[in-house]
């Protein structure tokens, strides 16, 4: 299928070839009929695409912030790395879609197939859309007029947060797209509606619809026309709908508010505020977040759960339903916002003028032809000299993409496909890396012959079903941590494994970085029991991340800590038998501060403190190791120092193994003999982390089979 993305390292728009879609859990497909161009929002990415690195940084202060911090942590390098990656994933462009639903996931009960919907599906021929953010389009409504409720929704959302009174005067400043639609709810309303703008044509389109409208200049507020307006009082509350880097909106918004109004930002301004512009008249202001409640709320997006109608008045589908409804009684008119309608394929003639025109609004229309699309594409007829150790990847997430796939590429992996529910990022990476196949559904690649290995490094959940599937087609599987994150899961996979020729490897690459290897080296020359203390200061992962999901992530431990696990096993050389831990206060079992000491068979002990409220200037990992008047310390994989002894330091660029972890697997695969980790120290790992997670739920030490 065809879509629309935009390249940020050098702004520009390119329309790609890609598998369609597979649908999840909560989804459904769409064939997109129409999707509107917002101009506002796609001009601002595009010129932020255009813009050099010094511009892109003084766009983005904050993330230069969180650069320089990674410097001084990370060192220099893996800094430019993570930035570069950044700017290597493409975006896809668009966010108002309406169409209809040709395919639903089974446990969707309110769409069905030929279903008409608008959703905020991007600029493609095939969209899947989670269901809370798909509404139907009733009947009498043509999918013309119904492609701009996703845009009519941020209208609405800002309109809702001003909370307007029949007969308040609400000024909107900016008559662009999401302006023209705001002014029209607000006079429905009752309101009376001041709009302003610099644009003569947005201004006469704005009086049209029956509205106040003033025509300013660069140099002009129309703060004497408000104020002439409203009796010298000023506005009850003022929109911002405009789009400035300029500090100055906000400052004039303030300025056309009467005593204690309000000002509600929409739009994307300097927000560098002038303390006495609101001081004087006790003035509220409030940014509007896109289409409304639930907007980037896990669960609610990608998970379904709805907001209970009693609480919640109006969600983001709600407020869809609401621009519908008043775009069928007429209450809104957007027919006459459309400026230009254009074939899909002809996109250009849009986004060549994008950044100068003044089109209001420009649609694409699709074709209504029946087409077949591929959940597969090929790319090229790439050959392998060793058929015996072709792989195929599925997950095209940022670990695939910033480091697992650079040092593949390096180590001239035989990489013959990449699957990914997110098609366009896995074609951009099979492009970017020569893999001559890309697909959408991850059973072409369990069932493809050819195929001998599989890489997994999709989210969590998925590591369990997909690691027995491979498994159950013999094929060798390295699956990035953790393995699973249910005990049952890990009781399938050790049947599955025991009646499969195929092998199992986890993505335990610490043990594997030139430090740990050393430190290991230098500690086997001793049989003495050793002591180890880790440290990994992780930082802060909001809670609404999918990570912190116990049912998606497994929660930080299991789905990090595990890290320090398995390093803290390899080091000491043996098995974990006992288990005992502790969360700071009273967080519990998905806690991000948790200290976990761990006695192993051959008497060894390891204190790890996994901590999230710790300084990020802090190095992310340190480790101790004390063993017979010798202690070692590795600081964040940068250096290994010795006090103590005659054994020898070594520092350099930070390495966590991921290399070495890759080339010993593949020579394994491509070469047979031993797994590069055991599968009983793989095994123990996982249920050292189970453990954690019940001593912390029982507040009592657990003990570990081995």
């Amino acid at each position: 299928m065809k879509q629309i993305i935009q390249d940020l390292k050098n702004g520009e728009t390119q329309f790609i070839e890609t598998p369609s879609p597979s649908l999840r859990k909560g989804q459904v497909l769409i064939k997109t009929q129409f999707s509107l161009v917002s101009s506002g929002t796609e001009r601002m990415l595009l010129n932020f695409g255009k813009a050099g690195w010094i511009e892109k940084a003084r766009l983005q202060p904050e993330k230069v912030k969180q650069v320089l911090s990674k410097i001084r942590t990370d060192g220099f390098f893996p800094a430019l790395d993570a930035v570069n990656r950044k700017l290597d994933n493409p975006i896809p462009l668009g966010y108002c879609n309406a169409g209809e639903i040709v395919d639903v996931s089974d446990d969707i009960t309110e769409f069905k197939v030929g279903d008409r919907v608008v959703s905020n599906g991007n600029h493609a021929e095939l969209v899947c859309v989670d269901k809370n953010l798909v509404a139907k389009i009733p009947d009498d409504l043509s999918y013309e007029e119904a492609v701009f409720t996703i845009i009519g929704a941020i209208s609405l959302q800002g309109v809702r947060l001003a909370a307007p009174s029949f007969g308040e005067v609400i000024v909107v400043q900016g008559l662009g797209l999401i302006g023209l639609i705001a002014i029209q709810i607000l006079k429905s309303n009752g309101c009376r509606v001041i709009g302003i703008d610099r644009d003569l044509q947005r201004v006469k389109l704005a009086e049209s619809f029956g509205v106040n409208a003033v025509l300013v200049s660069e140099n002009e507020s129309g703060l004497n026309e408000i104020l002439e307006m409203t009796d010298q009082h000023g506005a009850d509350a003022v929109l911002i709908a405009a789009s400035s880097k300029s500090n100055e909106l906000v400052s004039q918004a303030a300025k056309f508010c009467r005593k204690r109004g309000r000002i509600i930002l929409i739009g994307v301004v300097g927000l560098e505020l002038n303390r006495s512009d609101f001081y004087e008249k006790e003035l509220s202001f409030q940014v509007s977040c896109s289409y409304g409640p639930g907007r980037y709320d896990e669960q609610y997006e990608h998970k379904g759960i709805d907001y209970p109608y009693a609480f919640v008045r109006w969600t983001v589908k709600r407020n869809f339903e609401a621009i519908l409804d008043a775009l069928t009684r007429k209450l809104i008119d957007v027919k006459s916002l459309i400026s230009e309608i254009v074939e899909f394929e002809q996109y250009d003639k849009i986004y060549s003028k994008l950044t100068e025109s003044s089109a209001i609004a420009s649609l694409l229309k699709y074709s209504n032809e029946v087409q077949i699309h591929s959940k597969s594409l090929k790319l090229s007829n790439k050959k392998f000299s060793n058929n015996s150790s072709i792989i195929g990847i599925i997950g095209s997430g940022s670990f695939t993409s910033g480091t697992m796939l650079p040092l593949l590429f390096k180590l001239k992996a035989p990489i013959k496909s990449i699957c990914s529910n997110n098609a366009l990022s896995a074609t951009q990476l099979a492009k970017k890396y020569s893999i001559p196949i890309v697909s959408s559904d991850f059973n072409e690649l369990l069932t493809d012959s050819d195929t001998k290995a599989l890489i997994i490094t999709t989210r969590h959940n998925t590591h369990a079903e997909l690691v027995c599937e491979g498994l159950k087609q013999d094929k060798h599987i390295f699956v990035e941590k953790p393995l699973c994150i249910r005990e049952s899961e890990l009781l399938e996979i050790l049947k599955t494994l025991k009646n499969s020729s195929g092998s199992l490897m986890v993505g335990y690459n610490r043990r594997f970085s030139p430090a740990a290897e050393l430190l290991k080296e230098t500690l086997q020359s001793s049989k003495v029991p050793v002591q180890i203390l880790i440290s990994m200061n992780v930082g802060i992962v909001p809670q609404g991340h999918w990570i912190q999901d116990m049912e998606i992530g497994g929660g930080r431990i299991l789905g990090e800590a595990c890290h320090s696990i398995d390093l803290a096993s390899f080091l000491a050389g043996s098995l974990a038998v006992e288990v005992s831990a502790l969360s700071l206060g009273s967080e519990g079992i998905n806690s991000d501060n948790v200290s976990i000491l761990i006695k192993y068979q051959n008497g060894s002990t390891a204190v790890l403190h996994y901590h999230s409220h710790g300084n990020k200037n802090f190095p992310k990992e340190r480790i101790e190791v004390h063993q017979n008047n010798l202690t070692a310390v590795i600081d964040n994989f940068k250096s290994l120092s010795f006090f103590g002894g005659s054994s020898r330091a070594w520092s350099g660029t930070q390495d966590k193994g991921h290399y070495l972890q890759y080339q010993h697997w593949l020579k394994f695969i491509e070469s047979g003999g031993s797994v590069p980790i055991e599968i009983e120290s793989i095994l123990n790992t996982s249920r050292v982390s189970f453990a954690v997670l019940q001593a912390l739920k029982e507040n009592a030490v657990q003990k570990v089979i081995v």
